[in-house]
Formats: structure tokens, sequence, C-alpha cells
């Protein structure tokens, strides 16, 4: 059924069909559809448009429709409408009669289809928080059972600094957590309602837009009828906080890849999350991991796609703003099997300690403590790194850690060095003294992780 047939005499083409209908993919709005439709037939009843019978006849069908959309049992199938609202209007008519066709009296496909995909967002966006909490809290979980294993941190991908693996856990906790605050901001501006807007300048019947946005969940009615029917930002703002996130767990990915490689060998992953190779039966694959990073661009893709569609687009409704939905539909899906997977993999992570231990030793990250140590004798930093540096080169020429070498052979470098110096060249010693906040010191990262346990509970 066409809802704008009448001025035309002859059907669109198969080729037109195919690039314009969307019921095979905003059907993924049903339930949003059906229940802007119930709450539409309270206010044209409040209008004058239907009479209380006719109301609740159609909201009594609309009620054993939401029913089946929401148990997965319509038939989308079986039909040939052009999109849900045609469906559902379509389904309505052909139980009621004329009733049904009095339903859309004073509205547009343009306030309804913003109106539910507004609501399909709010919706899908609680349950990202959700599916992002579970991550942080998988993240604080490991974190919490392997407190005292230490590894190396690094820059440019060399070794760096030793800090301790919760420390590593709680930087992916910390960028999750600004994933979980942009949701959270991005939920306030798109809870707004924009159904009674019509098709761009309003609707000319006595409806209240406030108690149609409250009965929906909105916390207002968008006040702007132009802008109310062709604003996507809500759907820029998920893909960017998609690709946000997808960003922060392509890195975790990556990090835990390489923990996971034999030249690491920091971590074992469980083999519900690893595959194998058809040639090679010694490999163990991390696929969950690459997938992960893989689809990071996918998601980016939808983004920059939308971004290009809407950069162009005069005031008010234009029907490339279908391009909206696929899109997100696909990188929301997408995202949330990636949170899922992550929790799976970091819940299956297993530490070699003394393996992590011997690479944080193996990467002369003492040489920083060396050099401060000196400061507190005398000397300039500056001096300092100089010499601490000369001792590094002495080390790697004798294939040695510094804290193996003696105080002789450290004393040609500086005669200010003396048996104390053994001490702060311990793998512990470098990463505890680091105890201001926000450092890899046992004592910052129990309290940073004694703080996201209580507030989990």
């Amino acid at each position: 059924m066409s809802l704008w047939g009448g001025r035309f005499q002859d059907g669109s083409s198969a080729m037109f069909r195919r690039v314009n209908d969307s019921l095979p993919f905003d059907r993924a709005l049903a339930s949003q559809d059906i229940r802007g439709s119930i709450t539409w037939s309270k206010a044209i009843y409040k209008a004058g448009v239907l009479t209380q019978d006719e109301q609740q006849q159609l909201e009594q069908a609309l009620q054993a429709l939401l029913v089946k959309a929401e148990a997965g049992t319509l038939d989308f199938d079986a039909s040939s409408e052009e999109d849900i609202h045609s469906f559902v209007e379509a389904t309505l008519i052909a139980q009621l009669g004329d009733i049904a066709r009095k339903l859309h009296t004073g509205r547009s496909r343009n306030d309804q289809v913003a109106t539910d995909f507004r609501m399909w967002t709010r919706e899908h966006v609680d349950l990202l928080i959700a599916d992002l909490d579970n991550v942080k809290a998988s993240l604080v979980g490991t974190a919490s059972h392997n407190k005292t294993v230490i590894l190396p941190g690094y820059t440019h991908l060399q070794r760096a600094q030793p800090v301790r693996y919760p420390h590593w856990c709680l930087a992916y906790v910390e960028m999750f957590k600004r994933d979980i605050s942009r949701l959270r901001d991005l939920r306030v501006r798109l809870n707004q309602s924009p159904l009674g807007c019509g098709a761009l300048a309003g609707t000319t019947y006595p409806i209240d837009r406030h108690e149609i946005a409250s009965d929906l969940g909105f916390d207002s009615p968008c006040l702007n009828s132009l802008d109310a029917v062709s604003d996507r930002d809500f759907v820029l703002e998920l893909l960017f906080v998609a690709s946000t996130s997808m960003m922060h767990m392509s890195r975790m990915a990556e990090d835990l890849i390489f923990f996971n490689s034999g030249e690491a060998g920091f971590i074992t992953l469980g083999d519900e999350v690893t595959s194998g190779s058809s040639l090679m039966p010694q490999k163990k694959n991390p696929d969950a991991l690459e997938l992960m990073r893989g689809k990071c661009g996918r998601v980016f893709g939808s983004l920059q796609g939308m971004l290009v569609t809407m950069k162009g687009l005069p005031l008010a409704y234009n029907k490339d703003m279908q391009e909206d939905k696929e899109g997100l539909l696909d990188a929301v899906t997408q995202w949330h099997i990636c949170l899922c997977i992550a929790c799976e993999v970091i819940d299956s992570i297993k530490l070699d300690s003394e393996r992590c231990a011997k690479a944080a030793r193996e990467g002369y990250a003492n040489a920083t403590e060396l050099a401060d140590y000196l400061v507190a004798k005398g000397i300039p930093f500056r001096t300092a790194h100089d010499i601490s540096g000369q001792v590094v080169l002495a080390a790697l020429e004798h294939k040695k850690a510094i804290e193996d070498m003696s105080v002789a052979e450290l004393q040609q470098y500086s005669n200010l060095i003396e048996e104390d110096v053994y001490e702060i060249l311990q793998l512990e010693y470098l990463v505890d003294k680091r105890s201001i906040l926000g450092g890899t010191g046992i004592a910052p990262v129990s309290a940073a992780l004694d703080a996201e346990l209580a507030q989990s509970k």
C-alpha cells in the first residue's frame, strides 16, 4: 500500500522500488513505530479527529501488533510495503478498515520516522552503556586478580618504564568511562520528540506536543519543526561515539595481540576466543581481537558516509536522509558484538608473571631511576641523564642488566654511586616509587581499583 499514490497514474518501477523501499532495514523500528502510533491515536482523539471507540479499536489493534513486534513474529518478508510506516498502516487497514485510514491525520512520515529513530537510538544507547559497563567490569576483574604482575610499559613500541598490569587495565577503563559519558550526554540531546511537527511546518490540529513527548518517554518536544524533521545530529553523535569507542577497543586489541605474541608471551588467550591454522597445526591465532580491530574501520566508514550525506542538504527533509539507518544499525550491531566479545577475551586472559617481569627488567627502565639517584646526590639532572646513558651503553656492551654491574663498574661513571644504588634499581622499587595519584605504584593502583569496585556495587 502506497501512502502517497493519489496523484500518480503509473506505479513505481521495480528498480526504483529497490532503491526507494526501506522496509528491509527500517522494520527494525517496528516497535517504536507502533508505540508512536498509539500515542498519536490518543493525541488526535483529544483533538476531535477520532471518537473514543475508534481510538480504543486502534489502540487495541496496535497493542496486539506490538506484542508480535516485540516477539519477533511479524511477517515482514511476505509484505510488499514500502516502509515500516506503510506496513503498520496496511496491517491496521486490513483489520479495521476506514478507521485505520484516520490514524495518519495531521502526521507526516517525516516527523514519524524522526520520532521512531530517536526512540530506537535512545534504547540502544542504554544497552550500549550496559555493554561498556560489562567491559569495564571484566578489566577490573582481571586487574584485581593480578595486582602484583609487572610488565614493560612502552613508548614508540619500545620498552620504556615498567607498570603494573592493573595500571594497564585501568587505562582502558578510563577510555570506556569517557565513552559512557559521551553516550549519556548524547542521550540528553536526542531525547526530544519531533512528533507533531508534520512534514516540516507543524500540524494544524490542536495536539499537545508536551503530552505526546512525555507519553513516549521524551524530556520535551523539539522546538522548531524545520529542524526537528531534518535533524540527524543524534545519528552523527552516536556514530562518533561508536567510532571513538571502537578505536579504544582496537587499541586494546592491538596491545593484547602483541602481549599474546610469541615475541612477548605475556599472556595466553582462551581457546574459546582463538582459532587455528588449516595448514600449521601449532598455530593459535587471536582472531577475536583481530576482528575487533578490523571492524573498527567499518564503523568509521558509517560515520564518514553519514557526514558526507548530510553536508549539502537544505532544509527540511530530503530522501537522502533514508541513508541514516543502515549505517547506524550496522555500526551499533558491530559495536555491540565487539563489546560482548571483548568481555570474553578479557575474562580468558592468563598472565605469565615471570615472563612479564623478565621483559620489564630487560628494558633498562631503571636508567631513569639511576639518573634520579644521582640528582639526589647533588648532580644536575642533565648531567645525571648523560651519566645514566653511558651506564646503559656499558651494560649493553657487556650484555648485562644495570643492577648486575658491580659498584666498581658503576663508579667508573660517577664516584657518587654506592651500594645503596641497588635498592632503587629493583623492579618493584621502580614501579612502587610512582605512588602519586594516577601513577603505577601499588597504592594508587589499589585505590583506583577499589574506587571502580565501589562504583559497580
